[in-house]
């Protein structure tokens, strides 16, 4: 029998910090014991930052506050305005990080206080180079994510092998607060509860599953498969780009393509071609929400633009051979065309607009045809690899393969009381397919992107995802005893659950109403422990038809990363409450 208990990932130790854990850290201190420096990392667009300032300030406000009721100052360490006159306190680039950090002792204790979205890049110069115990800290908000930078700054750190604490938060003055602020102050270190995951190892899966999983891995070793990567590092996302060694190492290779490329294929699709995709979508029943104004509105316009993208992309796919492609969008596309993300969702449809090739051996031919083209939002690489590896474990269990990444964004008690247990907004900015939602096509729509972060618009695929039995996973970095990268993946399962109209406008309202949401109540992984461990604000999803196939799905996948030379950790509890790492190896084929 399999026994659960707190896994740990040891970053770099270095000759000046131990390791550190998931769930736990511990770094040396420095002067000013009682004393901590105070940090504030943003986005590097202005109008984001100006827009979130006042959030951002009210909780340095309450961090302040709290660390003085455990006897502790803290100050800041940089001004209240950036270096250009900018109406903000973020750090909103890597040059101005490496300012900051250049006139912070580097043993002092370091608050990185997150209300936002931020860009790791921006401190991480400074963070990887920091002696003293750092400790990062959110708010807990659907308007405000800084949930969801902190989630994307730890992946990074733990990749990076820097030792940190964690902490998150409602009320940063309540005692359960005080006493984590407490730990981290006397010990540089905030215990949280890992105990839903568990390590698993080839012996622990079923026989078939593992049979599965070695022919899927010498499929691959046979024949490498190819990530098309239009320009790493979306954001800054230092956690989300996988070194080339590893990714060799489990027979995926890299073609990387410039977002520069994909413009130039979007100048050469013929009007006639977007015209008819948007007519096929129409006819799908497809909702377009448009206006007149280019600066507030959707427009058709922009929608023409983003179906050349989503055009040109399959085209460059194809020309290249990839199994996968991710777009980044952000900081290259931005300045140049409307949003990826009706594209994004389009390609990761099965049932989507045809693309025919226009040369080459295949002219005339439609493309990827009945089949996703993969696309891995944010070009986060993580994601790629898991969803190249997710569609071909459905194609040889012969299940639906569409899939896709969403935000961890928020999470809330159901208003209406119609779910009695805890249930999380699993929300992305537009790659959701289709037929995810809740009335497929006829239930998707598409909105303008918010102008504060798409100044040149573009429209959404928003839906809300049906009530079904998902597969949740999560590839991530971090690195062995000497140093080196290593791949690993959580994995466990869920349910999107159906609410009320009333309760998931509340939820849309509170986050980001143009974007498709998920429902999510996860079996047997609590928010805390969600928090606790996982290593990304990405999380990978994917449909089964019930609850037996969705573990079928799980079992086969997990088979797949450990043949894959992955550390495997099987997370909670399947659908009837019982122990997931046990019951897998229990399902049967």
């Amino acid at each position: 029998m399999l026994a659960c208990r707190a896994l740990s990932l040891f970053g770099r130790a270095g000759s000046r910090r131990k390791g550190h854990r998931v769930g736990s850290s511990k770094s040396g201190g420095g002067p000013g014991k009682s004393r901590a420096v105070l940090v504030a990392n943003g986005d590097l667009r202005r109008s984001a930052n100006e827009a979130c300032w006042p959030a951002q300030k009210a909780l340095e406000k309450q961090i302040a506050a709290a660390m003085r009721e455990i006897g502790w100052t803290v100050r800041r360490g940089h001004p209240e305005r950036g270096p250009m006159g900018e109406k903000h306190g973020f750090i909103a680039s890597q040059a101005h990080g490496r300012e900051v950090f250049a006139a912070i002792d580097p043993r002092e204790p370091l608050i990185v206080a997150e209300a936002v979205w931020q860009y790791s890049h921006h401190v991480l110069p400074g963070l990887m180079r920091h002696k003293g115990p750092i400790l990062l800290a959110a708010n807990w908000s659907g308007q405000w994510p800084g949930l969801v930078g902190v989630l994307n700054l730890r992946g990074s750190l733990t990749k990076a092998g820097v030792p940190y604490a964690m902490l998150w938060t409602e009320d940063f003055s309540s005692a359960a607060t005080r006493k984590q602020l407490r730990s981290w102050a006397s010990t540089g270190r905030i215990e949280h509860d890992t105990s839903h995951a568990c390590k698993v190892g080839w012996d622990d899966l079923p026989k078939w599953a593992r049979k599965t999983g070695e022919s899927l891995a010498a499929e691959l070793r046979q024949r490498p498969a190819i990530l098309g990567v239009f320009d790493e590092g979306c954001m800054g996302m230092y956690n989300a780009i996988i070194p080339d060694e590893p990714l060799h190492a489990v027979g995926v290779f890299k073609e990387r393509l410039s977002q520069s490329a994909l413009y130039y294929a979007m100048t050469r699709v013929e009007d006639a071609d977007a015209k008819a995709a948007l007519a096929w979508l129409r006819a799908k029943g497809m909702t377009f929400r448009t206006g007149r104004d280019e600066e507030t509105d959707l427009t058709e316009r922009q929608i023409l633009q983003q179906l050349r993208m989503y055009i040109a992309a399959v085209r460059l796919a194809d020309e290249f051979g990839c199994d996968a492609i991710g777009i980044q969008y952000q900081q290259g596309l931005k300045d140049l065309a409307p949003a990826s993300d009706l594209a994004e969702g389009l390609l990761n449809c099965s049932d989507r607009p045809p693309v025919r090739a226009v040369e080459g051996p295949r002219k005339g031919k439609v493309l990827f045809a009945g089949r996703p083209v993969t696309h891995f939002n944010e070009v986060d690489e993580c994601a790629g690899l898991d969803g190249l590896m997710t569609q071909r474990v459905c194609d040889r269990l012969g299940l639906p393969g569409d899939n896709t990444l969403h935000d961890l964004r928020w999470g809330d008690r159901d208003a209406s009381g119609t779910v009695k247990d805890y249930v999380w907004v699993f929300e992305i900015s537009g790659a959701a397919p289709p037929s995810h939602f809740v009335g497929g096509y006829r239930g998707t729509s598409s909105e303008r992107q918010p102008p504060m972060y798409f100044r040149l618009g573009g429209g959404t695929v928003k839906g809300v995802s049906r009530p079904g039995e998902v597969v949740w996973s999560r590839i991530f970095v971090d690195q062995d005893r000497h140093g080196a990268c290593r791949l690993n993946m959580d994995l466990g399962r869920c349910k999107a659950a159906e609410l009320p109209a009333v309760e998931t406008r509340r939820r849309l309202e509170s986050t980001t109403p143009q974007w498709p949401i998920m429902h999510a109540v996860t079996y047997g992984v609590s928010r805390d422990q969600m928090m606790a461990r996982h290593q990304s604000n990405h999380i990978q999803v994917v449909y089964g038809e019930d609850a037996c196939s969705a573990d079928r799905l799980l079992a086969a996948k997990a088979a797949l990363a450990s043949a894959m030379g992955m550390r495997v950790a099987i997370c909670g509890s399947n659908a009837r409450g019982e122990s997931l790492a046990e019951a897998i190896a229990k399902v049967k084929a």
